[in-house]
């Protein structure tokens, strides 16, 4: 009995041998295979200092104010209050193994990525920054901006802030009750990964819509972004957040206030949009001009958008959810530089008028934009009765007592589409 025992693990013991035998054998093959890494971190990534951070420090900040803000989109002291503000929330510790990158190494590369849209591996050459790092605190900083700077983005909350909105447009566009001009873009993206054609437009590109309302200091009173770009024409405006809330009177807007808006938008008591160019009458085109002037603060507010982003100008490589945390930062920036810089749009970038109120098309217009799409017009078939006797009201007003002594020679400078 002991013998056959014995026997049994002396069996049982070559078969477990040969087995581990064959495991380690296999290990050794794969560690040979491996290629053994050269460095944790690459010796001129190490030497960040001396690369375009001792540029923008000491040359550019004290010599070359101008090529500063060229680079960043901002001055210096603006860059340092936005700094004293984001840095909280982006702020790391060093470790053991590694020095964390510094809240103004971060900002800076954010925002030279948002002023030109370069790849990340262009960015990690410029500043000494690994790319996957890149990656990583370029959607983290964005979030942080518009975390920090939300409060220039806002809706007016009583009667009296309404009413200084509407002036802006009474008396800059005379166009009274307007409190806002309404408009959507396409943001081209990368096809998102399993989400079939949800983000195919009718330009054949994958986008999320961003819809927008301006005021009449082309300022955003109201983004919502996200929408995925496949939606139907009438569907991406009744899908969005802002359309609830004009529904629903959600931001308590005085009744008799409405928002202006092109042949994207259905025609709504609260949304007037022009009369279709179908067989106009002189009072009718006459309306769509007075519409179309003020309607195009908002078309020049995304022009001076891309003009300063240029992240914009083509597709965004990222993942949705980073998309839109890069989208709100841009528009959060725009209006913090339009309401702190009185230098922020120079001259000739966005449509003007002479002394004769002839309109000249802003330099943005004449950029080839692929990254930034119109939405299609909405075919509205059986518009609000109530509407159209608000838009024929407006109608009237503008060819009586409401009329401006240059309208009926100007009617050329409205765009064919709305004539």
């Amino acid at each position: 009995m002991n013998e056959l025992l014995i026997e049994t693990c002396a069996v049982v013991s070559s078969v477990f041998g040969a087995i581990l035998a064959q495991r380690i054998n296999r290990l050794a093959k794969s560690k040979e295979k491996r290629k053994e890494r050269r460095w944790w971190v690459r010796k001129w990534i190490l030497q960040r200092k001396s690369g375009t951070h001792n540029l923008v420090d000491r040359e550019l900040r004290s010599n070359y104010t101008e090529d500063f803000k060229n680079l960043l989109r901002m001055s210096e002291a603006e860059f340092d209050y936005l700094l004293e503000r984001v840095s909280p929330l982006i702020s790391k510790s060093d470790t053991n193994m590694r020095q964390a990158v510094n809240a103004k190494t971060k900002l800076t590369v954010t925002l030279r990525y948002l002023a030109t849209g370069d790849s990340f591996k262009s960015l990690e050459f410029l500043f000494r920054v690994p790319k996957n790092a890149i990656s990583k605190f370029i959607p983290e900083t964005c979030e942080a901006i518009h975390k920090t700077l939300r409060e220039f983005i806002q809706v007016p909350a009583t009667s009296d802030e309404w009413k200084n909105v509407e002036s802006g447009f009474r008396q800059r566009w005379n166009f009274p009750g307007c409190v806002g001009a309404l408009d959507g873009k396409h943001i081209v993206i990368r096809a998102p990964t399993a989400t079939g054609s949800d983000y195919y437009n009718y330009k054949n590109s994958f986008s999320i819509v961003l819809m927008a309302l301006a005021d009449s200091d082309y300022c955003f009173l109201y983004v919502d972004v996200g929408a995925k770009g496949r939606g139907s024409d009438g569907g991406i405006f009744q899908n969005s957040s802002l359309y609830k809330a004009f529904e629903t009177n959600y931001f308590a807007m005085p009744n008799d206030f409405l928002i202006v808006g092109d042949d994207a938008f259905p025609l709504k008591t609260y949304l007037m949009k022009p009369y279709s160019r179908r067989n106009l009458s002189q009072e009718e085109r006459i309306y769509n001009y007075r519409l179309s002037r003020a309607r195009r603060v908002v078309e020049n507010t995304f022009g001076i958008l891309v003009s300063k982003f240029r992240v914009f100008e083509k597709a965004i490589s990222l993942k949705l959810q980073s998309v839109e945390k890069i989208v709100l930062a841009c528009c959060t920036l725009h209006n913090w530089l339009r309401k702190t810089n009185p230098t922020y749009i120079s001259r000739g970038l966005i449509d003007y008028e002479d002394e004769n109120h002839g309109i000249f098309p802003g330099s943005w217009r004449q950029e080839n934009i692929s990254g930034l799409q119109n939405l299609p017009p909405t075919a509205q078939r059986h518009p609000q009765r109530q509407a159209q006797q608000i838009r024929d009201k407006y109608r009237d007003y503008f060819n009586n007592e409401g009329t401006v002594p240059w309208q009926r020679q100007l009617l050329n400078y409205v765009p064919n589409a709305e004539l």
